[in-house]
This record gives structure tokens, sequence and C-alpha cells, in this order.
């Protein structure tokens, strides 16, 4: 095969995108290059009900309601928005063909443009192999039920989806010695559940909480379920694109929540940390709850999925991280009042 030479090279013109569709896409991209416009369209996307008013949006500010009106209209113009008048009311949803493109900006864009200081690369298993392998032997001998085979590919996979997300290298095994005991765990306990089918033994139900970072509200979900249910749900969170971190703001309510679930890690690093979205998590769970990222979590016969519109607590004040954990805590409690009724 020749190689291309700079006079043979395809031109940039033969694969950027054209000139007409730049623009269209450029006036729309102006029209969200607002901090309150965000923050309008976040409001409506992470409300219960899909829809908002102009009224309810003005909270937001301490903008006249006439300036509320015009941010709703450019939103609406570029067509992000659809308006409902109903009554004395209008009120204002996300338009249907843009749904999917408002999660991606919220749940994706927006938190990675906050921490794009943060990136870092995948780091070498090379330099960690002896390591895994002694973590890899160890797990075998707690876990002697799962091969020595099969516990030394459950770590090896951790770890690289745990490098993969970025962030310091230097707790990336303890992280992994805790994931990959989590994800034998949740294999051994699907095996117990089938067995338990077949011998009609009680179940205890098992609830998987995933949102795109893992950084906020599948944490927060989880530790509440944890908080409210005991040993009578098993509760995991996860994130189909695990972030480096808690949120701040997030951590502090765990703490104060408290996370049983982990209460055997021996330090704050190890205690709270972002997980990747796993299939064996989704195959050991009877309920998955997603937030922001139903899109890309796996959907297998016979679970039970719901999808919460959350607000996510990256982008939110002290107080807005208060509401969300506050609209968490009832949803949590009247999932488990349906799983678990005695609990209620």
């Amino acid at each position: 095969m020749t190689a291309l030479t700079p006079q043979s090279a395809p031109s940039p013109e033969s694969h950027a995108i054209g000139v007409d569709v730049a623009v269209t896409v450029a006036v729309t991209l102006k029209a969200l290059a607002d901090p309150l416009r965000l923050r309008m369209l976040s409001a409506i996307a992470t409300s219960s009900s899909g829809e908002a008013t102009a009224g309810e949006l003005a909270t937001l500010t301490d903008v006249s309601q006439p300036t509320v009106s015009h941010h709703l209209k450019v939103l609406r113009d570029v067509g992000l928005l659809i308006a409902d008048r109903r009554g004395t009311w209008v009120w204002y949803r996300i338009e249907p063909a843009y749904r999917g493109a408002v999660a991606t900006l919220l749940d994706r864009f927006a938190p990675a443009a906050v921490d794009v200081s943060r990136k870092a690369g995948l780091t070498g298993l090379s330099d960690v192999d002896s390591a895994l392998d002694e973590l890899a032997a160890s797990l075998a001998e707690r876990f002697p039920g799962t091969p020595g085979q099969e516990c030394l590919r459950v770590v090896r996979e951790s770890y690289a989806a745990l490098a993969r997300r970025g962030g310091s290298a230097i707790y990336l095994v303890a992280l992994t010695e805790h994931f990959a005991r989590q994800r034998i765990i949740d294999a051994e306990r699907t095996h117990a559940a089938e067995t338990a089918q077949d011998t009609h033994s009680p179940h205890v139900p098992q609830v998987l909480f995933v949102c795109v970072a893992n950084a906020g509200r599948s944490q927060l979900a989880a530790a509440l379920m944890q908080h409210y249910a005991g040993d009578r749900v098993v509760v995991r969170s996860a994130g189909s694109a695990p972030a480096t971190e808690i949120h701040a703001g997030v951590r502090a309510i765990l703490e104060q929540i408290g996370d049983p679930a982990s209460a055997d890690a021996v330090d704050d690093v190890t205690r709270f940390y972002p997980k990747p979205l796993t299939d064996d998590a989704i195959r050991a769970a009877d309920v998955v709850v997603t937030m922001g990222c139903g899109d890309t979590c796996p959907v297998l016969p016979g679970k039970r999925y719901e999808d919460w519109a959350v607000g996510d607590p990256a982008l939110a004040s002290p107080a807005g991280v208060a509401a969300i954990r506050d609209e968490l805590d009832q949803r949590v409690r009247a999932l488990l009042a349906d799983l678990v009724p005695q609990a209620a």
C-alpha cells in the first residue's frame, strides 16, 4: 500500500462537515452560548414533568420576566424548545428530536467542559502485572467458588476499565481490588439467585443505579437505598462513562448518609469512587435505574428498568444539590416500598 504524501492526501474539504450544516449547527450553538439559557434548558430537561413555565424558570435568576421570555424565545427560534399554551400559562418543553442531543450536552459535554483540566491517559498494564497477579491470587483464595483464571480476567478487565477513565494512578491498584472484588461478589450472587429460584429460597432484590459519570446521582441514590434498606436489598451503582472522582458536594452528602456497601474500604480515596458499568452488574440486578444514560445502558430481558429525570449535581449550586438529594430520597423510598413492602 502506497503511503499518502502531502500532495496526495485528501483535502480537509473532503471530510469536513458541509458549509450549510456548519452554519445551522453554529446558529444553534450560539443560542446555547448563554449561562442562563443553559440553566433554563437543564431545568426543563430534568423537570419531573419534562416542562416548565416562564414563571418557574424566572426563579433561576434575578432578571425581569420579559428578559426570561426573551431567552426562551431565542431557544424556541432555533427549535430547541416548543411551547404549549394551556389557559393563562405557557409551558415549555424540549423538542422531541433534540432530547437525545440535550441529554448528551448536559450529561457528557457539560461535565467534560468543567473537568477538562483533569484529563489523563490509560496507564499501561505492563507496569503492574505482578501486582495484578498477586491481587487475582488473593481474590481466588477469598472466593474459592471462582476459578483463579476467572479472578485474573476480572482483575485485569477492572484495572483497564478504571484506568481508561483517567485520574491519578497512585490508587489505581487499590481501586481495582475493590472493583474486582465487587464484580466477583455480583457474579456469585447472580449464581446464588438462580439457585434460589430453583429451590424456592427467599430472594433478596438487587438494584443497580446508573448515571453517566457515577459521580453524583447514582452514588446518592445507592447510598440512600442502602441507608433505608439495610440488608433487605443489594445495592450497586455504576457509570456509563465514569468520572475520575466523586463531585465534592456529593461526597459531603455521602459521608453524612454513610455508605455501608463500602464500609470495608480503608480510606476516603477508595471509599467513594466512580465505577464503570459492566454487563455482570446488569445481569446481577433485578431493577436497573438510569439517570441520563438510558440510551447507553444495555437492556437485558427479565430486568425491570426505570429512568429517573433528575438534575446533575455536577452543574448545581449547593442548594441545587440538596434539592436533588431530596428528590432522590423520595424516589428511593417509593422504590423500596414497592420492592420490600414491609420496609415502608
